[in-house]
């Protein structure tokens, strides 16, 4: 590939996730080029070459028969995650697989068996590319709190609050102990996924809590409410704890000097308000005045999974070219939803669990 060429990529699935890569990729055509859709159902195939005005097959034979991509977006239920993955590597195509891998231990541990030699699947783990996470990142990798030591994660569930966790820490793959609970509380459910909620009754909402020893020091706290990704009556919060300060949400303090502590905040500036006429877009966050994270796609009115998606889908194509690293790894997302799992296998059980070191870990 040649500078400035588009990636050409396809995108396996048509649902709502996969309707975000196939918009972005539209909207960036010097980046991307949108080569096909593949989808299993004829009538399916049909309605969405309709909609997006795309080539759309059948099969992978069928589109590898007509072009090969420089990767495959695969976006479809972890129940036949696997086997599509699978085909697509067995023809030499890179993949970029949706969350989680598998549909459990037993399918990632068989699905890394098959393909994690091939080193050709990165998995679209997108949260801490979202702008808020990407300069907290920024800043804790820069040293600002030190040391870091522990991540709490109340915003989202599963394996993205671990992939969080994970990502601060510099975790590794080493064994984990996890112990969970779970409670039971009225609470309204304001919205859904993307309209309000007719009914704003009360009803019963499960907090799920679990504690997670990375082991050398390094602690995670995970605090899910159901359906916390949508109802804003319920804040999301993350605080970054490290050996000279600490980060909550957007507030930093840390020590400077012997005989000094200081505070700052990071400070998104937003273009498109009062009489800032550029249009409603995230320009950069800074700290102590000093911009550590700029939005890539200024200019696309992004909302934030957007631009973090896009990142990834730009991080990808990089990496399929052999021009940048490997963004996400299917050896990371293997490990993230190994300690979900095990969150989930302690509530069943009641006790600790201590997960293994994996395959994935070599």
């Amino acid at each position: 590939m040649t500078k400035g060429t588009p990636a050409k990529i396809a995108v396996v699935g048509s649902g709502w996730r996969a309707e975000f890569f196939i918009r972005l990729a539209l909207m960036l055509p010097d980046e991307f080029e949108l080569v096909g859709i593949l989808l299993r159902d004829p009538l399916k195939a049909e309605a969405i070459a309709h909609k997006w005005h795309v080539p759309t097959f059948l099969s992978i034979s069928e589109l590898l028969s007509s072009v090969k991509p420089d990767f495959a977006i695969v976006a479809v239920p972890r129940e036949i995650n696997p086997e599509l993955v699978v085909e697509l590597v067995s023809n030499k195509v890179r993949v970029l697989c949706e969350t989680p891998p598998a549909a459990d231990l037993d399918g990632l541990r068989k699905l890394w068996q098959e393909v994690g030699h091939t080193k050709l699947v990165q998995v679209a783990e997108q949260y801490l590319l979202l702008p808020g996470h990407a300069a907290r990142l920024s800043a804790v990798d820069s040293g600002a709190i030190g040391t870091p030591t522990s991540v709490q994660v109340s915003s989202t569930h599963d394996y993205h609050a671990v992939s969080i966790m994970r990502g601060f820490l510099k975790a590794g793959f080493g064994p984990a102990t996890v112990s969970s609970s779970q409670f039971v509380a009225p609470l309204v459910d304001p919205l859904i996924r993307d309209a309000w909620n007719p009914d704003q009754s009360e009803k019963s909402a499960k907090t799920t809590l679990a504690t997670i020893d990375f082991g050398n020091g390094r602690s995670g706290l995970y605090d899910f409410t159901d359906n916390q990704w949508h109802n804003q009556l319920r804040h999301r919060r993350i605080v970054i704890r490290g050996s000279s300060g600490e980060i909550v949400d957007n507030d930093l303090i840390a020590l400077r000097s012997p005989t000094a502590i200081v505070e700052s905040k990071f400070m998104r500036y937003q273009l498109g308000h009062d009489l800032n006429l550029d249009g409603h877009d995230t320009e950069h966050i800074s700290l102590n005045g000093e911009v550590i994270y700029q939005n890539p796609f200024v200019g696309h009115r992004l909302m934030d999974e957007e631009i973090a998606i896009a990142t990834l889908m730009r991080k990808t194509a990089a990496w399929a070219m052999d021009a940048g690293p490997e963004p996400y790894s299917l050896a990371e997302a293997s490990q993230d939803f190994l300690i979900s799992m095990a969150i989930g296998e302690s509530l069943k059980t009641g006790a600790p669990v201590q997960t293994a070191v994996e395959s994935w870990a070599k």
